[in-house]
């Protein structure tokens, strides 16, 4: 489904450039949980963001479905976009709206009709567990809820790809795991692609079957997550297992 090839993203800085990610290859294929797994600062949420183009790459290739996207603009990419869904890790989402509106705003954004918009929301935070919470607002949900109401949002378009950027940073462990089994099941259940990116070595665990290590801005090792973690080749993989164990 996606192939990374040769990606470069540099800023210029005074006196030179910063490369924040360097010759990224990588594959993900349809119905993968693909983790994504470094150190604050490696360059994780960089490579994200190419891949939805909110940045744009400074070399290299992003294929979707065997088409180079990098040099969409306009209508095509608005498009794209709406086939990538974003769960982001402070959540997102419009304070002032409802959950059921919080969820119907891809769709306003779409020009899809209310009616429609409407029983899709709906559809939608019955998948999270979250029915019955459709009118109230943001404010008087816990943050497990509140990350709910995000997946749920970027469910909306219908897409074919989630980028989920440090999903459970701001949760606590039990709410952690049960964001990752929603994840799990909407991947099993609706077949969406699923990029995750972490610094925690038990999301990768728990729900991603192929996972890439990046240091340093490149991608030091990647592969099947029990073959990784079980025979890590880098010191910084190796670092990484040290926060938690494995049990395969």
């Amino acid at each position: 489904m996606i192939e990374i090839r040769e990606l470069t993203k540099s800023y210029p800085v005074s006196g030179g450039t910063f490369t924040a990610i360097e010759h990224i290859d990588l594959t993900i294929e349809d119905g993968d949980i693909f983790g994504i797994i470094g150190m604050s600062g490696a360059g994780k949420s960089t490579l994200v963001r190419c891949i939805n183009l909110l940045e744009r790459p400074t070399a290299g290739s992003i294929l979707i479905d065997g088409v180079d996207v990098t040099a969409m603009q306009g209508s095509q990419l608005l498009a794209l976009r709406r086939k990538i869904g974003m769960v982001f890790q402070k959540f997102n989402l419009l304070m002032q709206r409802t959950i059921l509106d919080n969820v119907t705003l891809p769709l306003e954004i779409a020009g899809v009709e209310k009616k429609e918009r409407k029983a899709r929301a709906l559809e939608l935070l019955e998948l999270v567990g979250l029915s019955n919470q459709a009118g109230k607002y943001p404010a008087q949900l816990s943050g497990g809820q509140q990350q709910r109401v995000s997946i749920a949002r970027a469910l909306a378009n219908h897409p074919s790809l989630i980028l989920c950027d440090e999903p459970t940073s701001a949760l606590d462990s039990l709410t952690t795991n049960s964001i990752l089994k929603l994840l799990r099941d909407i991947n099993r259940k609706l077949g969406v692609t699923m990029i995750i990116i972490t610094h925690e070595i038990g999301v990768v665990q728990k729900v991603c079957n192929k996972v890439a290590v990046i240091d340093s801005s490149v991608i030091v090792e990647q592969g099947e997550t029990a073959q990784v973690l079980h025979n890590p080749c880098q010191l910084i993989t190796k670092q990484l297992l040290g926060e938690a164990d494995w049990d395969g």
